[in-house]
């Protein structure tokens, strides 16, 4: 036997071996029991987009943002609020550093990174979680902003812009709570009637034009439109879609859909009425068999539902209001029928009559997909103010709404399917004070307008956040009030969930799926 026979051998020998040890010895296979439940951790980042505030030269906007202080993050970060089109000012790392790089005679950098254009200042910059930032403008040129926060200014980043017009169609107190970048809204209560001038708000935070279809869907199903689809939203623009000029039938009641063929944008609707003021329409929650629209004003004068179920199946609707002591079903409306493609609208009157009170809409037998939103006005006369509550989302883990003042600010909290408990938190003041909470419990049906907390030496504006303390869904609204001139400016936000953590699932090695 030569010495090549015998390598042989003994090569042949050492695998069997070492084959061997690896099937008495292989890792047991992945069960049920290897991957571990994901994490809750807080969100790093987070971009919002606002809309233009307001075409009046009579209007002063307030904008107010806030993140509430979150366990987990890291101690830096930043948050700022710039025009559309502008780049930011933050050149540097999450902790402020950077690359300050080289400055010439005129002030230009140079190096890496070099931009000769030098960044519009922000708007609004945020200092610290836990405290209100505010900014200001006036005028009716101001641009739509983009925001970003990042590091510990990113988990449940909130931000308002406020305004009030004292004068011409669209008068009173308008609020739009400025929302992340999505593929697709539904506006249920626009109009393009007449007295009626509603805008489209789009505005594109990326660096890439979106596309943008509008449909719109009347009493008879959908309006014939001109020039609603393929609409180009310039990168870091926005663009006011006045929806009147869309088609040429005129209609008290209409929704509004906008998928986005390519790219995302942010999109809210603003009304204004020549006679009854205005407000913006904030996007409905995503079509669903039952529906909750929280904190009607319980002194409103007048309510009117609008519902709208995008597929070609009739929905029939069980109404009903959540008071303080319980579900009540308005009369002579106790039912609502929606034919498929089509927006129904039913005037409610003084449906609170002076409580507070949320809509519940449930489905009378099958489920079918809706959307919904009221329209509500306050005062008498001439002297009437109007708003918009669309159907919300629960208000989840936590939630929070801005620009509060120690006077004309309601919150409204309603627990449809069981009873609940819920912290609120007042902040700390825009300019100084000491946050408050209170724990409030919300029985199963009702809606309650809590007495809020405080901040105790209170300086400027401050925020709620509210945090179920319960398993039981939960909807929330806030309400600010600002009488003008003997008009009752108000404007209403709901409060879906802040989306200041995400799941990050727990993986360990698993070598065995290397041997199969």
């Amino acid at each position: 036997m030569n010495r090549t026979t015998l390598s042989l051998i003994a090569g042949t020998a050492a695998l069997a071996a070492v084959t061997g040890f690896a099937a008495l010895n292989q890792p047991a296979a992945a069960g049920p029991d290897t991957a571990r439940a994901a994490a809750e951790l807080p969100v790093e980042r987070t971009s919002l987009v606002c809309p233009a505030p307001s075409s009046s030269d009579l209007a002063e906007t307030a904008y107010t943002a806030f993140t509430p202080v979150t366990k987990g993050t890291q101690d830096n970060g930043s948050a700022e609020l710039l025009p559309a089109g502008q780049e930011s000012t933050d050149t540097g790392d999450e902790s402020g550093e950077g690359d300050k790089g080289e400055t010439d005679e005129k002030g230009e950098k140079d190096g890496k990174g070099d931009k000769k254009k030098a960044a519009e200042k922000p708007l609004l910059t945020q200092k610290a979680p836990g405290t209100p930032a505010v900014g200001e403008t006036n005028g009716g040129d101001e641009p739509a902003l983009l925001g970003t926060a990042e590091g510990q200014f990113a988990p449940g980043w909130t931000v308002q812009a406020t305004s009030e017009v004292a004068a011409g169609s669209g008068r009173g107190l308008l609020g739009v709570t400025c929302t992340p970048a999505d593929t697709e809204f539904w506006f249920p209560g626009v109009s393009t009637a007449a007295d009626r001038t509603d805008y489209v708000h789009l505005t594109n935070p990326d660096d890439s034009a979106a596309v943008a279809d509008i449909e719109l869907y009347g009493k008879d199903g959908a309006l014939q439109t001109t020039v609603g689809e393929g609409i180009t939203v310039p990168p870091n623009s926005s663009e006011p879609v006045l929806l009147s000029t869309l088609t040429d039938e005129k209609q008290d009641d209409v929704t509004v859909h906008v998928n986005i063929r390519s790219g995302r944008v942010g999109a809210a609707v603003q009304a204004l009425d020549d006679k009854l003021g205005g407000d913006w329409l904030a996007a409905s929650a995503e079509p669903a068999g039952s529906l909750v629209i929280p904190g009607i004003p319980k002194d409103a004068t007048a309510v009117r539902l609008i519902a709208h179920t995008p597929g070609d199946t009739d929905a029939d609707l069980k109404v009903q209001l959540a008071s303080p002591t319980g579900l009540i079903t308005p009369a002579g409306h106790e039912t609502l029928h929606i034919k498929g493609g089509m927006t129904t609208a039913v005037d409610l009157g003084d449906v609170t009559r002076g409580e507070a009170g949320s809509l519940i809409l449930t489905p009378v037998d099958r489920s079918v997909p809706v959307v919904a939103a009221v329209r509500v006005l306050r005062g008498k006369g001439d002297d009437q103010e109007s708003a918009f509550i669309p159907a919300a989302a629960p208000v989840g883990t936590r939630a929070s709404a801005v620009d509060n003042s120690a006077k004309g600010s309601t919150l409204s909290l309603t627990a449809p399917r069981g009873t609940a408990k819920v912290k609120v938190t007042a902040s700390a003041g825009s300019g100084g004070g000491k946050a408050a909470s209170q724990t409030y419990t919300i029985k199963k049906g009702t809606t309650q307008d809590v007495e809020l907390p405080v901040p105790e030496g209170l300086k400027g504006t401050y925020a709620l956040t509210v945090e179920p303390l319960t398993d039981t869904p939960v909807y929330a609204a806030r309400t600010l009030k600002a009488t003008r001139e003997g008009v009752p400016g108000f404007t209403v936000q709901t409060l879906p969930d802040d989306r200041g953590t995400v799941a990050v699932p727990e993986a360990d090695e698993d070598v065995a799926v290397l041997q199969k």
